[in-house]
């Protein structure tokens, strides 16, 4: 790349910065939102400040920021936003729903003074913020619509068992949405959630409460180990949490022992590529700077070789690996009749 190219590349990059925060400020503020809902006719920087409950001057830099990033429109009077940007940033229940993996971003960042230290020491983070767990359950959110379009589309003898209703363990539920969005469309499913950490349990057994699913959900405050019950479900799910276990290997195993027969152990996650060569595109960019994260808060991606890997270390059979079009993958095992 020449090097006017590349000094333009770089110079993106920290635009890049910049557009991140900006987009999760109008996320968290709810900017976009009262965008959104003032339609085509927009509103007015004051009006849109006192939509938000804000201050006026800094929400008109904002505006500025936003309009520079492509993010708004500004015909000199009123600003708007484009419904598919709106949709991408707030409409948490689609696959393309981006929100909560810039909330995680920003949020992950507040935490790299420290980042600089690891590299030099290769000492993960010792503990983590209950703000971290709540923008891991904003990021996640992302992952709930991909089970339901994609990882159900691919296992359609599942939908089958949910519908006729199973029993379900979720292993490190985090903030319990999967299970309260299993419990909505599956009524006669049958299901607990197992969370270590302490924020995310309250949050998960206060969602199922106000969702009026106490009779349906039973959350457990406790890590995923050889103590949980043995044969007693029918379907072990993990979503983008093995990686975080401190044991894999022992969660596989534990997880595997808590299943009937003909049982299905999931884990629904987004692997590392497999060459070089895939790291030189979008995805790979993307991944890998989550994957610095992870190892930065003392977890792991892997490969789906290396889950494989992890699934034969347990002495579980070889996991069939679908991928997604999303680029996640779902690693299946069954048990035997």
């Amino acid at each position: 790349m020449p090097l006017d190219d590349r000094y333009d590349d770089l110079v993106a990059s920290l635009a890049g910065f910049y557009r991140a925060w900006v987009i999760q400020l109008g996320i968290e503020l709810g900017l976009f939102a009262r965008l959104r809902e003032a339609g085509s006719s927009g509103l007015t920087r004051a009006d849109l400040a006192r939509a938000a409950t804000a201050a006026a001057e800094p929400v008109s830099a904002w505006c500025d920021a936003a309009y520079a990033a492509d993010l708004i429109a500004d015909d000199g009077s009123r600003v708007t936003v484009d419904a598919d940007v709106a949709s991408i940033l707030l409409d948490k229940d689609r696959t393309a729903y981006l929100g909560g993996q810039f909330t995680y971003t920003v949020t992950a960042s507040l935490d790299y003074d420290r980042m600089a230290e690891y590299l030099r020491t290769g000492e993960p983070v010792g503990s983590r913020s209950a703000r971290y767990y709540r923008a891991i359950e904003a990021l996640t959110r992302q992952d709930i619509a991909v089970f339901f379009e994609e990882a159900l589309a691919a296992l359609p003898d599942l939908v089958a068992d949910l519908v006729r209703g199973i029993d379900v363990i979720d292993l490190h539920c985090g903030g319990g949405r999967w299970l309260a969005a299993i419990a909505r469309r599956f009524p006669k499913a049958r299901l607990v959630g197992v969370e270590p950490e302490a924020d995310s349990v309250t949050r998960a057994i206060q969602l199922v409460q106000r969702a009026g699913l106490g009779s349906r959900i039973r959350i457990e405050a406790r890590e995923v180990d050889e103590k949980l019950a043995l044969g007693s479900f029918d379907l072990a799910y993990f979503q983008h949490a093995l990686h975080e276990m401190p044991d894999p290997v022992v969660a596989l195993q534990s997880a595997w022992r808590m299943l009937r027969p003909r049982g299905r152990l999931i884990v629904l996650g987004w692997c590392l590529p497999d060459g070089l060569e895939e790291y030189a595109t979008l995805h790979g960019q993307l991944i890998a700077g989550v994957a610095l994260d992870e190892l930065f808060h003392g977890a792991r991606l892997r490969t789906v070789a290396q889950h494989a890997e992890l699934f034969r270390a347990a002495g579980l059979p070889e996991p069939e690996a679908i991928p997604l079009p999303s680029d996640a993958t779902l690693l299946v095992v069954r048990r035997d009749a």
